[in-house]
């Protein structure tokens, strides 16, 4: 071929009315929210229009009824906006795709469309009415008074124009709902998707429906603007389904801890208070607003995951939007409203949008500057919430090292008296005792002795006892030189001993605790403990208990390479000396004692096994035999 030819791409509308009814959209209910969302926006360009000069409609009254109608079986959506003349009509819903929002927006706004609040954009939402209906009509009036027009238009894509009847500027859409949609006929099923869809919407939505449904509980026939036989005056009553002032497009300081309190019951029903919130108002390049919850966990077996319902200009799109929010913070609850998100926003979408990731690490950000000025100003409240929120922010700070860098003077460390200091007030209090070691807990109870020693000497010892403490402290050491975490089970003869005192060596001792521990390669130190009531402890490197630790993160059974315990023997325990007499004079009873010692040191160290805690018994019941 040696020529060009150069065409348009045609589309036959009987076949493409079935796509649209089927695919659309994922969830049929949206049509609703699509022609409520053009009667919002056909107000807000008469608004517009009113603020430019072009038309004088300022002091109107503006709203969008809904109406269900079950013995016509329709549902209709009117407003007294700004209407279509016959021109527009024909240009606008005889052309599919051709947006009138977006011609409205390169007329009367420029290329700017950040601001203008209107919600439609590409001229498709129209058509998702024929999701539900068979049969659509149109009559609509323009601002500029020319006569009414009547437009029908049947599934299969056939048309009728005709002169219409209506007084006032507006639309009205009249949706012949099909046999297999008349769940929109009923009147709490329409309810329930407008206050999904629609409850923030910029304009009053009023619902309308059978009398006997009616939100003021008559059952008797009246008409709806006059006083009914019970005494309700129905138009003094009637109130808007939405809130056309949500509490996010406000500015902080115009909000009240109480007013967010009350937004988080009305759209996280059931949930118990909040710990905190973020008042989120992004400006240019990201142009979004929002609120986030940091939600009360009650148990450790609640559900994690939080709810994040994501706005377009208000109107809703969709919830549990995981993508938007860091992967450490999803258990946050709240809204956010995204203007530059298409308003169908995919999954594919929101997973590789570069838009998303930086929404993303703003929120991030926020978070980390609440958490720190909550740290530094209301110290008291957050040490307070710290429990709740601890094992999160240890786990964003080990994912996401910017977090870390903002949050990290806010990590609080809880002590086995309950108080909670940073890391660096820990590190300062312990310069002059044991500079840049840090000794902890996982076990209160079952490292009760150790701890008390340690508190003996006016140490201070934080719990650590989840989870992901351990690789936490880990990342720290890697961070910050020199410094260490010890559990007070693993520095025993170093920070609990003296370490002037000359210290001799037991073979005997050493020989005595070897055998009743049935294990040939124990390990024996000998140390002068600061407790002479203490006859002998166990501990574990650190190293070596991490590593245990890990394993099990990983599955591994530790049992496969046990860690080795080394019993520290206290020289300056009475019963040990007594234990050494007994022993070089051959006292049969030497074995029991040692065998004794060896298990209560055991039991100090960790859980005995069940055959370990028969031999304890029974040891135990000797010994009694020799008193």
């Amino acid at each position: 071929m040696s020529e060009i030819e150069k065409g348009g791409i045609s589309v036959q509308t009987e076949h493409i009315f079935p796509i649209i009814k089927k695919w659309l959209y994922s969830e049929k209910e949206i049509f609703l929210r699509e022609i409520v969302s053009n009667s919002v926006d056909a107000i807000t360009k008469l608004r517009r229009l009113s603020s430019l000069g072009e038309a004088d409609f300022a002091s109107e009254n503006f709203r969008v009824d809904v109406t269900v109608d079950k013995d016509a079986k329709t549902l209709t959506v009117s407003d007294n906006g700004i209407g279509m003349t016959e021109d527009e009509l024909k240009k606008y819903l005889c052309n599919i795709a051709l947006s009138g929002a977006m011609d409205f927006i390169s007329k009367y706004e420029g290329s700017e469309e950040n601001g203008t609040g209107i919600i439609g954009h590409f001229g498709l939402g129209f058509y998702s009415a024929f999701m539900a209906a068979d049969t659509v009509e149109v009559v609509t009036k323009s601002y500029t008074d020319s006569p009414a027009v009547h437009w029908t238009c049947a599934e299969s894509g056939e048309y009728e124009i005709s002169a219409g009847e209506r007084e006032t500027h507006g639309t009205d859409v009249i949706m012949h709902i099909n046999t297999d949609n008349e769940e929109y006929l009923d009147y709490h099923r329409v309810l329930a998707v407008l206050q999904k869809y629609c409850s923030f919407m910029t304009e009053d939505i009023y619902l309308h429906g059978d009398e006997d449904e009616h939100s003021c509980g008559c059952d008797h026939d009246h008409d709806h603007d006059d006083e009914c036989e019970c005494g309700h005056d129905h138009e003094k009553e009637e109130k808007p389904i939405n809130d056309k002032c949500p509490l996010w497009q406000k500015a902080p300081s115009e909000c009240t801890e109480e007013e967010y309190k009350e937004f988080y019951s009305k759209v996280f029903p059931g949930k118990r208070d909040p710990l905190f919130h973020i008042h989120i108002n992004a400006d240019y390049p990201l142009n979004f607003k929002g609120i986030l919850y940091f939600p009360r966990i009650d148990s450790e077996f609640e559900s994690l995951e939080g709810e994040v319902k994501l706005y377009y200009n208000s109107v809703f799109v969709a919830d549990n939007i995981k993508e938007v929010i860091p992967e450490y913070m999803l258990m946050l609850c709240g809204v956010l409203d995204c203007p530059d998100l298409p308003l169908n926003v995919s999954r594919s979408y929101l997973q590789n949008s570069s838009y998303v990731s930086k929404i993303s690490a703003h929120i991030s950000k926020k978070v980390a500057d609440k958490l720190t000025s909550m740290a530094n100003t209301e110290r008291e409240a957050y040490e307070k919430i710290w429990g709740d929120i601890r094992t999160f922010i240890e786990y964003g700070c080990l994912k996401d090292r910017k977090f870390n860098e903002k949050v990290k003077d806010a990590v609080l460390f809880r002590d086995t008296d309950d108080k909670c200091v940073t890391l660096s007030e820990y590190l300062d209090e312990a310069k002059e005792t044991h500079e840049k070691t840090v000794y902890y807990t996982t076990d209160k109870t079952a490292q009760a002795q150790y701890i008390a020693m340690f508190r003996a000497k006016g140490f201070r010892v934080c719990v650590l006892d989840t989870v992901i403490d351990s690789q936490y402290i880990t990342m720290l050491e890697r961070e910050n030189d020199g410094l260490k975490f010890l559990r007070v089970d693993a520095d025993i003869s170093g920070a609990l001993s003296d370490k002037d005192a000359e210290i001799t060596d037991s073979e005997a001792l050493k020989a005595a605790f070897v055998k009743a521990s049935g294990d040939d390669k124990l390990e024996v130190k000998f140390a002068k403990l600061d407790d002479e009531n203490v006859p002998a402890m166990l501990g574990a490197s650190e190293e070596s208990r991490r590593f245990e630790d890990m394993m099990r993160i990983y599955g591994i059974d530790p049992k496969t390479m046990p860690q080795k315990a080394a019993l520290t023997v206290n020289t300056a325990s009475p019963l040990i000396k007594s234990l050494e007499e007994k022993l070089s004079a051959g006292d049969e009873k030497a074995d029991v004692i040692a065998k004794s010692i060896y298990r209560l040191a055991t039991l100090s160290f960790r859980r005995l096994s069940g055959d370990e805690m028969k031999d304890f018994l029974s040891e135990s019941y000797d010994i009694l035999k020799m008193i």
